[in-house]
C-alpha cells in the first residue's frame, strides 16, 4: 500500500463529504453562514473524519450512513479551533495557513458561527436518521457524539485548560485536559464508526481505550511541534505554550521524553485494535503516521 496516496484519497472524499453538507450562504443570516464556512473550508487534515469512516470501515460498516457524522465531527473540531483562537482564548491571528475567522469576520462573529458550527454539527448528525429510518444504531451513535463533546468531553476538557492558564499544572490535571479537550473528539469519531457499523459493546470499549491513546499521542505531538517545528510548516503560530506559559509534556519532561511518550500511547493504541481480531491496515498506518507527523 502506498500510504501517503491512501491518504489523499481518503482526505479528498472526507472534504467532498464536508462541502456537501455545508449551509447555503443566503438570507439575512448570510454572514454568519460565509464565517462557518470560512473556517470549514481552511483545509487541514481531515483526521477526525478519516478515522470514523476507517473504523467504520474495520468493522465493515455501510459508509453512507456516516456521512452525516464525518461532516458533523468535522464541524466540532472547528467550532473548538475558532474559539481557541479568539483574543479572550489563545488570540491567534492565523490557522491552517490562512487568518482566523475573528480576524477576517470580526471577533462577535467569530464567537457567533462557532457556536452556531457547534449546533449545525447535531442538525447534520440527525439527517441520518431519514437515511436509516429506525436504526437505533444512529441514536446510540449522537449519544456517543454528544456525551464526547460536552461538560464531560472536549468542552468540559476546554473550561480546565482555560481556567488553568499560565498556572501550575499537576500531571494528573494535564492529562484530564488532554484525554477530554483532545482525545474526546478522537474517541468519539472512532466510537461512532464502530457503533454505526454494528460493532458489539466489547469491541466498542477497546475501540474507545485505542483511540484515548491515539489522541494523547497527538496532543503530546503537537507539543513537541509547537517548540521543534515552524509557522510555515503547522500553519499557525508556533512557541505559542511558551508564550501563553502553558504547562505541556514537553515542559513537563522535555522533548526526547515526551516523544517516547507518543511511541507509547500508539503501540498501546495497535495493540487495542489488535485485540478485536480484524484488520486495517491504512488505519494502522494513519495511527503511526499521525504519532510522526510534523505538522
Amino acid at each position: 500500500m502506498n500510504f501517503k496516496e491512501e491518504l489523499k484519497v481518503r482526505t479528498e472524499y472526507a472534504e467532498e463529504v464536508i462541502r456537501r453538507w455545508l449551509p447555503e450562504e443566503t438570507g439575512f443570516a448570510k454572514s454568519m453562514a460565509e464565517a462557518m464556512n470560512y473556517s470549514m473550508c481552511a483545509g487541514g487534515k481531515r483526521l477526525r473524519p478519516v478515522l470514523l469512516l476507517e473504523t467504520l470501515r474495520l468493522f465493515e460498516g455501510r459508509e453512507s450512513v456516516a456521512e452525516p457524522f464525518m461532516a458533523g465531527i468535522e464541524m466540532i473540531h472547528t467550532h473548538s479551533l475558532i474559539h481557541d483562537d479568539l483574543p479572550v482564548i489563545d488570540n491567534d491571528d492565523y490557522r491552517r495557513g490562512r487568518l482566523t475567522t475573528h480576524k477576517v469576520y470580526g471577533e462577535a462573529m467569530g464567537v457567533l458561527s462557532g457556536v452556531a458550527l457547534l449546533n449545525y454539527a447535531y442538525e447534520t448528525m440527525f439527517q441520518a436518521f431519514a437515511m436509516d429510518p429506525g436504526d437505533g444504531r444512529v441514536a446510540e451513535a449522537l449519544k456517543i457524539m454528544s456525551g464526547k463533546t460536552g461538560l464531560y468531553g472536549m468542552l468540559g476538557g476546554q473550561s480546565v485548560d482555560v481556567e488553568n492558564d499560565g498556572k501550575p499544572v499537576s500531571r494528573e490535571m494535564l492529562d484530564y485536559i488532554y484525554k477530554h479537550k483532545t482525545s474526546a473528539l478522537i474517541e468519539a469519531s472512532m466510537m461512532c464508526g464502530a457503533v454505526l457499523a454494528g460493532a458489539s459493546p466489547e469491541e466498542t470499549s477497546l475501540v474507545e481505550k485505542a483511540a484515548s491513546d491515539i489522541g494523547l499521542a497527538f496532543q503530546i505531538q503537537d507539543d513537541i511541534l509547537d517548540i521543534t517545528s515552524t509557522s510555515e510548516e503547522l500553519g499557525k503560530p508556533v512557541h505559542s505554550d511558551e508564550k501563553n506559559n502553558k504547562v505541556t509534556y514537553v515542559t513537563l519532561f522535555g522533548v526526547e521524553k515526551a516523544a517516547e511518550k507518543v511511541q507509547k500511547f500508539s503501540e498501546s493504541a495497535l495493540s487495542s485494535l489488535n485485540e478485536l481480531n480484524k484488520k486495517n491496515e491504512f488505519l494502522e498506518m494513519l495511527i503511526l503516521e499521525m504519532a510522526s507527523r510534523r505538522k
